[in-house]
């Protein structure tokens, strides 16, 4: 039996006439600076977008806007109450920051009970207990922190605030440590003195 042999890969390529030229290209550029078609449409379409006046509104295409204007005034509304509301929680706590206790206890306040239905006013509630705690109503003040410990989950501020009311006020160290623990579980800067 003898061994077939493959032909040459040669074979399988297309033949070219040996006397065949070269293409050459439909245009060549003579000049650098002579523009090419494209160049050419790309001016030619500015141009004329350039000259052609706007297209004039058409009564039939009427703007679709998807907000209403009842849920644009509400949206405004909204915000307009957010920012008051913001407005009196920074107030509330500028005014605690320099010690003015009595009058940071005002805005808080103003903010607990006119901004019920904002998420942000759980914290005037925090501003407003240490608030109360400062200007000597600690029976009151502890109960508040203990009510928004529990709407606040994870705010150490409210669980070191209640450690220390716990400790002084109430003489339950057991719940102190309970508290300060769940403060330095939240936040590890509790444990550091300094801090």
């Amino acid at each position: 039996m003898g061994a077939c042999k493959a032909p040459p890969i040669s074979r399988f390529l297309l033949s070219t006439p040996q006397n065949r030229k070269t293409p050459i290209p439909i245009r060549q550029k003579s000049n650098p600076n002579s523009p090419n078609r494209r160049s050419l449409l790309i001016s030619t379409t500015s141009l004329v977008v350039l000259l052609l006046p706007p297209p004039a509104p058409s009564s039939a295409l009427p703007i679709f806007d998807p907000v209403s204007p009842n849920e644009r005034a509400a949206s405004a509304e909204v915000s307009r109450r957010v920012s008051e509301a913001v407005d009196l929680l920074e107030k509330g706590r500028a005014l605690q920051a320099q010690g003015d206790f009595q009058q940071a206890l005002h805005y808080f306040t103003q903010v607990v009970n006119n901004y019920k239905d904002l998420a942000f006013s759980d914290y005037a509630r925090v501003g407003r207990a240490l608030a109360l705690y400062e200007v000597g109503d600690r029976q009151e003040a502890i109960a508040e922190m203990e009510d928004v410990s529990v709407s606040l989950k994870g705010y150490p501020e409210v669980h070191a605030a209640l450690a220390a009311a716990f400790y002084a006020d109430k003489h339950a160290p057991l719940l102190a440590e309970n508290q300060f623990t769940i403060a330095t579980l939240l936040d590890p800067r509790y444990t550091d003195i300094a801090y």
